[in-house]
């Protein structure tokens, strides 16, 4: 089973872009992923294909499960 917090922020030019953090501490602290995701707008350091990150939109964990099958 594998976690991901997915951060998703709006963009200058109107799109969403998406941020993954592999195995986040959980339970989730909302209020530092919140403030975690104003300081990486602030800094101003992602610049996507659709522009640079000017709001924080949601941020979701993904849970995964896999499950593999040996054929040989």
């Amino acid at each position: 089973m594998a976690k991901t917090l997915e951060l998703q922020f709006g963009t200058e030019f109107g799109k969403t872009a998406r941020i993954s953090v592999e195995n986040p501490k959980e339970p989730v602290d909302e209020e530092a992923v919140k403030q975690s995701m104003a300081q990486i707008i602030a800094a101003d350091i992602f610049v996507t294909a659709s522009g640079k990150l000017v709001a924080a939109k949601g941020a979701r964990v993904i849970d995964r499960n896999v499950v593999e099958y040996e054929l040989a």
